[in-house]
Parts: structure tokens; sequence; C-alpha cells
């Protein structure tokens, strides 16, 4: 019986796994695009553990050598939380919540700058704005108007007001998840995590081009837009 609910337990992890890898896309709420076909094989590894482990106990049984002196660890029924989370209530992606609470990742340009194209309003991403403001001793992005899309971040306790658009970069997973942010003056007090394009110009403060300089837009326009597929990419804004 014990060796059952072992592998009831595996089964249910790997079908939790194949649940937001194969059939949803639920996976890209925690993982990069890459990483959908590794969690799909090991959902279907531990889906077939789980079968071959319970075929095994039957015959067993059938032998009349079903008893098992070994008890379940109870540390495996730790397994059984996160199984039925990933099969009945995945947990959202990450967001405001997780931007609020870290430092904006550290951006650097490590060539020359190229010369911006003349686009009105120019599309950037927040790492390429960020690069410009505090390392462009050219100061390309001077009365340039810019549009950037990512999501609100509300900023609490903070003088001027303002809000933070932001994006959330992941290398592998959600364990190493860093965030680019760009600080919004202006516009309308939105809902934290809704996905927005915004266009402005840099606000002005420091000197453009060190690290005295905001990193900070004021908006002219403020745009709801739906999540991105690449939204844990720092990718050019929607169209």
């Amino acid at each position: 019986m014990k060796r059952s609910l072992q592998a009831g337990l595996l089964a249910l992890c790997g079908l939790g796994l194949l649940h937001v890898s194969l059939f949803t896309d639920l996976c890209l709420r925690y993982v990069k695009e890459g990483m959908r076909l590794p969690l799909i094989a090991s959902g279907a590894v531990l889906l077939l553990l789980g079968i071959a482990s319970a075929a095994l106990d039957r015959g067993d049984a059938g032998t009349g050598h079903g008893h098992d002196h070994a008890g379940l660890p109870r540390v495996s029924w730790l397994l059984l939380l996160p199984a039925l989370s990933l099969l009945f209530y995945a947990p959202p992606a990450l967001g405001a919540y997780t931007a609020a609470r870290q430092p904006a990742k550290t951006v650097t340009h490590d060539s020359d700058f190229d010369p911006l194209p003349a686009t009105s309003p120019l599309p950037m991403t927040l790492s390429d704005f960020t690069s410009r403001v505090r390392e462009d001793r050219g100061q390309a992005v001077e009365g340039r108007t810019i549009r950037m899309t990512g999501f609100v971040t509300p900023l609490s306790g903070t003088r001027g007001g303002g809000w933070e658009l932001t994006r959330i970069i992941l290398n592998c997973c959600a364990a190493d998840a860093q965030s680019v942010k760009v600080r919004i003056y202006g516009g309308p007090k939105l809902p934290a995590d809704t996905w927005v394009t915004v266009t402005g110009t840099w606000h002005p403060g420091g000197r453009l081009g060190t690290r005295s300089a905001p990193v900070a837009l004021d908006a002219r326009t403020v745009t709801e837009v739906p999540r991105p597929s690449n939204g844990y990419q720092d990718a050019l804004p929607l169209q």
C-alpha cells in the first residue's frame, strides 16, 4: 500500500508538470520558453515512474509478497502540495510584487552607441533606455519622444508621485528573476501589473549620460495593452 502512495505522488507530480507545460502555457509564468521541452520530458518520466511503481506493487500483491516494511518518508508528503497546486491552482506570474522588493538590474553598455534612428516616437527597450540615459555621452535621447512597453509597479511613500514601468527578465526561471525599471512621471494611476505602452520624453535631472541622470520618463500617453507572450524578456514595445 505504501508503494502505491509513492506511485500516486510521482504520478501527481508528473501530471502537474504536463498540465502546465504540455496542455497549457502556465509554465511560461515561471520559466523561459526554452525550458518547456525539459519540463514536458520530466513530467512524462515522473508519470511513467508512477505507473510502473503502481504496476510493480500490484504484481507483488498478486504473488503474496506485497508487504513493505519500509515506511513512507514524511518529507515525501511535501510533494503533494506543489503537485496539487500545479493541477488546480497555478500561482500567478511574477510581477509588481516581486519587482517592488528588489533593486533594479544593473545595465551596462560595453561598446560605442550607434546613432538612434529618426523614428518618432522611438521604440526602445527599458534596458536600452537605461544605458542611454546613464552612459551615452552623446546624450542622444535628449528631446526625443520614446515609446516603451512594460507593466505598472506602484511606488509608495515617495515624493513627486509617479510609478515604475517594469520588465522582469529571466535567465532560466523565476528563481533568477531581475527587474529593469523606468520611473514614470504623469499619466493615469493604474493598478499594479497593468501592462502599458508609454510614450514620453526623458525626465530632466542630473547630467544626461552620467550616473547622476535619473532613469525616468515624462509620460505623454499611457495605453493599456495585453501582456505579451515574451513578458519575461526586455523586448521592444508592442506595435
